[in-house]
């Protein structure tokens, strides 16, 4: 073999070794992950149920047998993503971070890989309702002004929450309305990394019944909210802007109002059964 076969055989090698060592590192780094995501699936405390009684008294309804999987969900949440204080708040406590936690687990907990939002990377929290100022810290494009803002996702890595409408939403927990339930969906809505209305599914067949149903019912949000002379639709016309929209209104309405839009439309609220792996229309 002449001089440069032998180059080539030990760059070969070498790239094999090097692709064997980060394999074996990723392994210990999942398994390592893992203990310390079971660490934290332990019980709320006294404290945190109060919390929570007082803030988001949803939790309440979960049944008991899933309780153990939505509590380790929202501390790891709680221990794994970035919290900043934006605008006039000075931190993020712990009680916030539980009570955000808390509500964005509810998406997730019914999902056995669901993987923690993988794409966030931080959540900040404005004391109150925000301009987005913050995309040029971050060097992403503003749109026009749109005033104030309680929320928003973004697929660069970030949520940016209101402080006063996540106690808002979170309190009153029965008129669709919760911004963080619609924020994070939105995370999901962004896994493959844009907010088109359609998340991650299993398989082709499931992608077939999302179009079909979710498509039917974002038209017929549209043309109600288009007919002035209509009687008021049940869900929020907001998600008659944009699919993805679309899918995060639902998905507040599916958590917050779940008997209710069985009963208003018993397709959509099928098709988000499966996806989130729950059935809130029972608790």
């Amino acid at each position: 073999m002449t001089a440069p076969g032998w180059i080539v055989a030990l760059e070969i090698g070498a790239i094999v070794v090097l692709i064997a060592a980060i394999g074996i590192l990723l392994v210990r780094h999942s398994r390592r992950q893992r203990v310390r995501r079971e660490r934290l699936a332990r019980p709320f405390s006294e404290e945190e149920k109060g919390i929570l009684d007082r803030d988001f008294p949803r939790w309440r309804d979960i049944p008991a047998e899933l309780l153990p999987r939505f509590a380790g969900d929202t501390r790891v949440l709680m221990e794994e993503k970035n919290f900043e204080p934006c605008g006039s708040l000075t931190a993020v406590s712990d009680e916030m971070r539980l009570i955000i936690s808390a509500q964005a687990a509810l998406t997730i907990f019914g999902k056995k890989d669901h993987r923690y939002f993988p794409r966030l990377r931080s959540i900040l929290v404005y004391p109150g309702a925000f301009r987005d100022h913050g995309r040029r810290h971050f060097d992403i494009p503003e749109a026009e002004d749109r005033g104030l803002l309680y929320g928003e996702s973004w697929e660069t890595g970030s949520v940016i929450l209101s402080w006063d409408n996540v106690v808002a939403g979170g309190r009153k927990a029965d008129d669709g309305m919760n911004v963080v339930i619609h924020e994070f969906a939105h995370q999901l809505d962004q896994y493959n990394g844009i907010a088109d209305g359609i998340p991650q599914l299993p398989d082709r067949a499931a992608y077939a019944r999302w179009g079909a149903v979710m498509g039917s019912e974002y038209d017929a949000l549209v043309a109600a909210s288009d007919d002035r002379s209509a009687p008021e639709p049940f869900l929020d016309p907001y998600g008659a802007t944009h699919p993805a929209e679309f899918f995060a209104v639902a998905s507040e309405t599916f958590f917050e109002e779940p008997r209710d839009l069985v009963e208003e439309h018993p397709e959509l609220y099928e098709e988000l059964t499966k996806f989130y792996g729950l059935d809130p229309a029972s608790w």
